[in-house]
């Protein structure tokens, strides 16, 4: 599969990229760099294009204003690659993902990453999860993961994609890997193990994020040899 690059990913969260990279790499079998745009966002290339790639990035005065405010992921993901199309003129990818626990009523949802607050940790949203959990017998602790992803170029034009894998919350944080929620979910597809306790090529086989950015790297592959 053929990438066109370079893009940018609409994301500061670095974990994020570096999962968004690793599923690329792994599709389009060949390195790439992620390089940190002043905190704003990663622009994706090859190795012997980086330089080039950055050194041909318009100056920007300020960060695109950039609100997730709308009351679904995909519109949280197309908000955040639209600024950033628009912003630096290249294709722009993004996704917003929300962990989704039957026994809250779907929450935390949209508001996965905020769960706990704006400026919530990773570990404060967590507690805040198990502490809503508290007492709930483990076969109801049933959730999803979800990631839409998106992938807007300056000619507003998208495609978008989507992921999904069912599972259970733990009762306690279990691994030192991934990131997120990835401690307390365990999927049904797997072995036992959290999203923490799988290296990287074990989760994003099965993960929500992992599903959506094949599906988007194959829908922008199709529409390339158009």
């Amino acid at each position: 599969m053929t990438l066109a690059l370079p893009l940018v990913l609409a994301t500061q969260n670095a974990d994020k990229a570096r999962e968004i990279v690793e599923v690329f790499v792994t599709l389009a079998d060949t390195p790439l760099i992620a390089y940190s745009i002043d905190g704003i966002a990663f622009l994706v290339d090859v190795p012997d294009r980086i330089a080039a790639s950055v050194a041909a990035l318009p100056a920007v005065a300020a960060a695109p204003d950039v609100e997730e405010t709308g009351s679904t992921l995909e519109e949280n993901a197309r908000i955040k690659a639209r600024a950033l199309a628009d912003t630096f003129g290249l294709r722009a990818v993004a996704d917003d993902t929300g962990l989704e626990v039957d026994a809250l009523n779907g929450a935390p949802g949209v508001y996965s990453a905020r769960y706990a607050g704006e400026h919530a940790s990773y570990a404060d949203n967590v507690v805040k999860l198990l502490s809503e959990l508290e007492g709930v017998y483990p076969s109801l602790r049933t959730a999803r993961f979800t990631t839409v992803a998106i992938a807007r170029g300056p000619d507003a034009r998208e495609v978008v994609a989507r992921g999904d894998v069912e599972g259970l919350v733990a009762a306690l944080p279990r691994g030192e890997g991934g990131f997120g929620y990835d401690p307390v979910f365990v999927p049904l597809e797997g072995d036992g193990r959290t999203f923490a306790e799988m290296t990287p090529e074990e989760k994003h086989a099965v993960s929500h994020r992992g599903r959506a950015f094949r599906a988007l790297a194959s829908a922008m592959d199709r529409r390339e040899e158009r």
